[in-house]
This record gives structure tokens, C-alpha cells and sequence, in this order.
């Protein structure tokens, strides 16, 4: 049975339990541990307000090799203080001892107790929950100490880590892609959270990235901003960034492939398949967005400009007329039409036209006559495309969207009570 979780790359551990954060007993601390090193890179929240988790792993990413990622749910330490810095320091350190125990005793060797900010250094910290309440930091190194003892590379490990990391979310998501770089089998695997509180402008959740592949850090950090452009950052559930979110890719370079360098062929193949592994995963939380029943794609062409398609694309995805009628399998056109001249953007009134999956429903700024029943059933799939011409250029773009359900304003309701 093949592995497809975060620790079917070679050189991974990972762990995933109860730590008793969340109330409601679930899963809510992770582990995820390359004992020989990796080189890893990380995008982060571009909003002005993050969590102390992000301000320590911007700092930590700094190091030559990251060996592990502490990750917990429920409690998101974002305005928490001084108090919140150093409980996430805390999380670093009380891992890196855990872990390096845990190393030392399965080689019955005698370990000698150490503990320092230097070694936590070496670990990467996040987390995502309720904003404005201090962690349970006792509760927490006593979960990542038996979180420690249960390192594993299986399946079930893996996906006991993509369980612990959720918090709204009704199931876990988990992508992978094999391929072959300098006759060797590299193996590229990612897990996800997100499922509120989603907007572009960087990674949008939570999301780690495993890979056996060996390259240099620069091309790591190179093609994993080009994977979350071009896929998590493409996704908006309700236009609203988180203040915590984080995305890390980590490189073992166990796949024993002859290290790239440059933007050889070789790069550009292992960056393809991270889009695709991004891909997979933007679309896994589109259908499990807060309430969502559907997902759909914005496709905008005949811009003036790159600027002016993203703008487009994603005012289209995040107006919540638009939203409500995909909800309803409604064919409802004139709201698309009016989310693009609201954007902002240089368009031709006279060139306009929008396509609902492969029906023409607007042309050259007149309505086109056309079957309504097919075109619901189109709007009512799992997922449909929505293409816009504003016929004012040849640049182009394209944002992911989801429906909008009363189920959205019921979880957000009750999310802090």
C-alpha cells in the first residue's frame, strides 16, 4: 500500500495527537521531524498583525538546516504579547530536546540532558486557532514529549499529522506527486489546513511541503514561491487573510539525484509537479471551505494588464452575489459582469463577454441567448469555470472561489462561543 501522506518522501518522521488545546478533545498538536537536516524555505502572512509563531520562524528560517516543524491547532497566539513570543520559543526548544532524545534513546546510548534557544533554533513553529488567548504551554510540552515518543515514517503517522493540524476544516488534505530527476524517484508530498479566513497575498493556511529531492536552497525558495503564486495564492473563500499563515517546503536530498543547480530542465520538472501537488491541494480546500458545497475557477483574458486580470479574477470570486448564485446553481450572469466593472479595471463595454463552463452567456456587451436548465446544471457541478474577456489587451489570470452557504455564517458565529 503506498504511502501518500507527508512522510512518503524519504528522510520524514511525523506525529499528530491530542495535546488538550481544543475543547472538544480533537487532535490539536503535530510534529513533523527530518532527523538528517533539511534545507528548507518558507513563505508567510503578509498582514501587518501575525502570531508570535510567525515572528519566530521568520528568524529561524534563517538556519542552514531546519531538522523539525512543531505545529498546533486551536489557539492561534496572535496579539498575545511578550507572552506569546516566548511561549512559541518555548515550543521550539522543548521539541528540539524532546526529538534529540528520542534520537538518543532508540540508539541506547546514554543522553545527557541540554536544552538551549540555540538548538530550537533548528525547529520551525506554527499555529492557527482563536486569536487573543495565551497557549496552554504546559499542556503542550507534555503533548510534544509523547508526540516525540510516537515518531513514525507510516502512512497513519503522516496522517494523524494532517489531522492535528485542522481547525474548521471537515477533513484533512493531503496531495502527492512521484517523478523521476537524474534517473532517481523523487517523491514530492504536502499536507493542508484552511477553510476560512482565505484570501491571495500569501500561502492563505497552513502548508507543509516534504520532498526527497536534492537542490540548492535559493531554487527550493524559488520554486516554492512560484507553486503558492500560482495555486494557494490563487484561492479566496471569503477575502480575509489570516494573521498566521505560513507555508514550508523541507528538502531531505535522500533521493540520491544529482543536486540541482540552475534552472536546468531538471529544476523545471520538480517545479511543475510542486504547482500540480499546490493545485491538488488549493482545490481539496476549496471544497471544504467554511459551508461551501462547490468550488469554481475565474478565468479573466483580454486584460491591459497582469494586474488587471488578478484584479478582475478575484473580484469576480469574492463577490458575494456572485458566490450566493454559484450556491444556487443560478446562471446569474449580470452579477459577474457587475463584480468586473466594479473591479477597477480598464475594460471595452463593447468587447466584453463572459462564458459559464462552455456556454457563451454575454458577448461583445449584449446578452446571448442560451439554454438556462444547461446552464445551471454547469453551475451546480462540483466545479465549474466562469471566463471573462474584458477586450481591452492580452494579459490574463485566474483566481479559485467557492459558493457562499448559511452554513458560512453559522460556523463563524459560533466559532469563538
Amino acid at each position: 500500500m503506498n504511502n501518500n501522506t507527508i512522510t512518503s518522501p524519504r528522510g520524514f518522521l511525523a506525529a499528530g495527537m491530542r495535546c488538550g488545546i481544543k475543547k472538544s478533545g480533537k487532535p490539536d498538536l503535530a510534529l513533523l521531524v527530518c532527523p538528517s537536516g533539511a534545507k528548507t524555505t518558507a513563505v508567510f502572512t503578509t498582514n501587518k498583525i501575525v502570531s508570535a509563531a510567525v515572528t519566530v520562524s521568520k528568524e529561524h528560517i534563517k538556519s542552514p538546516e531546519i531538522c523539525t516543524v512543531v505545529v498546533n491547532s486551536g489557539n492561534a497566539n496572535t496579539c498575545t504579547g511578550q507572552a506569546g513570543i516566548k511561549n512559541a520559543i518555548t515550543m521550539c526548544a522543548k521539541t528540539a530536546y524532546f526529538v534529540k532524545r528520542e534520537a538518543y534513546l532508540e540508539r541506547h546510548t546514554k543522553y545527557e540532558r541540554r536544552e538551549t534557544k540555540e538548538e530550537g533554533r533548528n525547529v520551525l513553529v506554527a499555529s492557527t486557532g482563536i486569536i487573543g488567548k495565551q497557549l496552554p504551554i504546559k499542556k503542550i510540552v507534555a503533548g510534544i514529549s509523547k508526540a516525540a515518543e510516537n515518531l513514525s515514517a507510516s502512512s497513519k503517522a503522516g496522517l494523524d499529522f494532517a489531522k492535528a493540524i485542522m481547525t474548521t476544516d471537515t477533513k484533512p488534505k493531503q496531495a502527492v506527486r512521484r517523478l523521476e530527476i537524474s534517473g532517481k524517484k523523487i517523491t514530492i508530498a504536502g499536507a493542508v489546513k484552511g477553510a476560512g479566513m482565505i484570501a491571495p497575498n500569501m500561502a492563505t493556511t497552513l502548508c507543509f511541503i516534504t520532498t526527497d529531492a536534492a537542490m540548492t536552497k535559493p531554487l527550493l525558495a524559488r520554486a516554492l514561491k512560484t507553486a503558492i503564486d500560482n495555486s494557494l495564492n490563487k484561492l479566496t473563500v471569503d477575502g480575509h487573510q489570516s494573521t498566521n499563515d505560513t507555508a514550508i517546503i523541507l528538502a531531505s536530498g535522500l533521493a540520491g539525484n544529482r543536486s540541482i543547480v540552475s534552472r536546468c530542465p531538471r529544476y523545471k520538472k520538480f517545479a511543475g509537479a510542486l504547482v500540480d501537488l499546490c493545485d491538488d491541494l488549493v482545490k481539496q480546500m476549496a471544497l471544504d471551505a467554511e459551508g461551501a458545497t462547490r468550488m469554481f475557477k475565474v478565468v479573466v483574458k483580454g486584460a491591459a494588464t497582469k494586474a488587471d486580470a488578478t484584479r478582475a479574477s478575484r473580484a469576480i470570486a469574492d463577490y458575494p452575489l456572485v458566490k450566493c448564485a454559484v450556491g444556487g446553481g443560478d446562471p446569474n450572469w449580470g452579477r459577474i459582469i457587475c463584480a468586473v466593472g466594479s473591479a477597477g479595471v480598464k475594460l471595452n463595454p463593447n468587447k466584453l463577454s463572459c462564458k459559464l463552463g462552455d456556454i457563451t452567456v454575454f458577448k461583445n456587451g449584449a446578452p446571448k441567448k442560451f439554454d438556462a436548465k444547461r446552464a445551471s446544471k454547469i453551475v451546480s457541478q462540483t466545479e465549474h469555470t466562469i471566463a471573462v474577456d474584458l477586450g481591452a489587451g492580452k494579459q490574463s489570470d485566474f483566481c479559485y472561489g467557492c459558493d457562499l452557504s448559511a452554513e458560512y455564517v453559522t460556523i463563524n458565529a459560533d466559532y469563538h462561543t
